[in-house]
């Protein structure tokens, strides 16, 4: 138990720093690399919690593809940093209230769960019949899989029609552009993909190379 509990607060405080990092790093790479730093640290105390299936979205979703793709973005945009920051000054003020009324937020949820957690401890084990002692992704598992499994086929469906939404409105056709037709490509032979020409010594290609 003194072993969790030291791993729990070595984690907490690599967490806390890395986050404060992030948002006072000057360098907007090394923002994202301590972000990448947060993410494993607090998935981490998602391990120690018991909630693994959390934890590997984290890794996975979060460190995997969002902040690596922050990571590639950053480095290939040329974005000129020293103009976005100006004006912050005057924008402060603003900044400090909505940071105050999120702390406030974050603090009565928090405070809710605690008390809502301390009283399922203390009660039986939910309806669904699950209980609390199965391992967190199959307890996710089994209710995502068994009480909403429509909803959650639902939901898939949903983004996958907003992905090929988002395919067909970037494949739009318009006029000047050349596009790949691949019935043309695969209908193409070696007789109307090629030429054969027999150029005289010194002088170029006449008509040109088709294209």
């Amino acid at each position: 138990m003194a072993l969790q509990a030291i791993a729990f607060y070595l984690l907490a405080a690599v967490t806390v720093l890395a986050g404060f990092a992030v948002v006072s790093a000057r360098n907007p790479v090394h923002s994202v690399l301590w972000l990448i730093l947060a993410f494993f640290s607090a998935a981490g105390l998602f391990v120690l919690m018991g909630a693994e299936f959390i934890a590997m979205l984290l890794v996975v979703v979060y460190v995997g593809a969002v902040a690596v793709l922050f990571l590639f973005v950053v480095m290939m945009l040329d974005v000129d940093f020293a103009a976005l920051r100006q004006g912050f000054a005057r924008y402060m003020p603003i900044g400090l209230l909505v940071a105050g009324l999120l702390a406030l937020e974050m603090i009565m949820v928090s405070t809710t769960v605690a008390t809502r957690g301390a009283a399922a401890a203390n009660a039986a084990p939910n309806a669904s019949g699950h209980g609390s002692d199965l391992p967190n992704a199959e307890a996710i598992g089994r209710l995502l899989y068994t009480d909403y499994v429509y909803f959650f086929q639902a939901a898939g469906l949903v983004l996958l029609v907003a992905m090929i939404g988002a395919i067909v409105l970037t494949l739009r056709h318009k006029p000047g552009v050349r596009r790949q037709v691949i019935a043309d490509q695969v209908a193409r032979t070696a007789k109307t993909g090629m030429r054969i020409v027999s150029p005289k010594p010194g002088q170029g290609i006449d008509g040109g190379i088709d294209q």
